[in-house]
């Protein structure tokens, strides 16, 4: 395929910790391997957030304001994100059950104008309470008129209860991974290497529908790697 009949995507993401750019860097590697263009537009509060937040007290009071979905205010896009594109990836964290305080305030500032009868895939990382955040974003994507095909969800793969410990501990400013006792049940905080790599193959699944115009309705991301 030639350079003038590429496909093109754009990432609109917001990632405060991390683990939502390691699984966009390999999802968007593996649509590249399949001659998809990809642009990436990442979302800035206009006051940046620290993390690990730097204490239990602080933790707990962003757990209390996220849950009521506090917005974020970002700053304005940048000029890329007014081009015509054939997939917008709106990706995240999950915030207390619902889509972070910087991707609510996108929908404030941009909504209409960038997600107004385009086709958007939207991919969670989460520790693993994710279906609020689905319902949410999806309704707000359905009030901007946007076409939802699809959903990719990415969960922290440690069980519970220790998944739980562990994150809080992590956005408290503590390594529950270094612990002696906490490590032999909470090894790694966030994403595997596996996932990383389920999410390169997610991506090339979507690069191959949309150079081959297959619906993306179609494709399975429901695997024990990455949650239905």
């Amino acid at each position: 395929m030639d350079e003038m009949g590429k496909k093109r995507v754009l990432f609109i993401c917001y990632s405060l910790s991390g683990q939502t750019s390691g699984i966009l860097v390999r999802l968007a590697a593996g649509m590249e391997e399949e001659g998809v263009e990809v642009t990436t537009e990442r979302l800035k509060p206009v006051t940046p957030i620290r993390f690990p937040l730097g204490g239990f007290s602080a933790t707990f009071a962003m757990m209390l304001i996220t849950f009521f979905r506090n917005r974020v205010p970002i700053a304005s896009l940048s000029e890329k994100s007014r081009e015509k594109y054939d997939l917008i990836i709106l990706a995240g964290p999950t915030w207390s059950y619902h889509p972070s305080g910087p991707i609510l305030s996108l929908f404030n500032l941009e909504g209409q104008r960038l997600f107004k009868g385009q086709t958007v895939l939207p991919v969670i990382s989460c520790r693993g309470y994710w279906r609020m955040h689905w319902f949410g974003i999806r309704h707000l994507l359905a009030k901007c008129k946007a076409r939802v095909p699809n959903k990719i969800v990415f969960s922290h793969p440690t069980k519970e209860p220790w998944r739980t410990v562990g994150v809080f501990l992590k956005i408290a400013g503590k390594n529950p991974n270094r612990s002696r006792l906490l490590g032999k049940v909470y090894p790694k905080y966030g994403h595997s290497g596996d996932q990383h790599e389920e999410a390169f193959r997610f991506g090339r699944m979507i690069g191959n529908a949309l150079t081959e115009d297959t619906p993306l309705d179609d494709l399975n991301f429901h695997t024990p790697l990455a949650l239905p």
